[in-house]
């Protein structure tokens, strides 16, 4: 980082109004540092944590930032307005993996189930049917 990089003042709103910040970044920093940071800071009392960078998105002016990209490479108006603290809204979303332990029966399943009790049903009726004749 050399002396004469910009800076901006971040700060990071969550889903229930709280805020993580404001702290100073360098325009080179990349989104996912922005993400491990938010990461560690996050308060224990909330109803989702998040584990890893991928279950965080960060919103900047109606957009998704991309991990790969920089502040500066993300358009956030860098050094344009000192002293202005920018607010980036952070959106919880963590991977199908952890949040389906228990998928329950498939589709699939499900529909041979309600098939096997109508065969399994029609079947008693015949048997029954076929009993009453005797």
């Amino acid at each position: 980082m050399t002396n004469g990089e910009e800076r901006l003042e971040l700060k990071f709103r969550l889903s229930d109004g709280s805020d993580i910040g404001p702290s100073t970044y360098a325009a080179s920093t990349a989104i996912a540092t922005l993400k491990e940071r938010i990461i560690a800071q996050w308060p224990q009392d909330q109803k989702v944590i998040p584990k890893a960078v991928n279950d965080v998105k960060l919103i900047y002016a109606g957009k998704v930032l991309e991990n790969t990209k920089t502040i500066a490479e993300s358009r956030i108006p860098v050094g344009e307005l000192p002293g202005v603290v920018s607010t980036m809204h952070v959106v919880v979303q963590p991977s199908m993996e952890r949040k389906k332990t228990d998928p329950g029966p498939s589709l699939l399943q499900s529909q041979i189930s309600v098939q096997t009790i109508y065969v399994d049903l029609s079947w008693r009726w015949f048997v029954k049917s076929v009993n009453e004749l005797e």
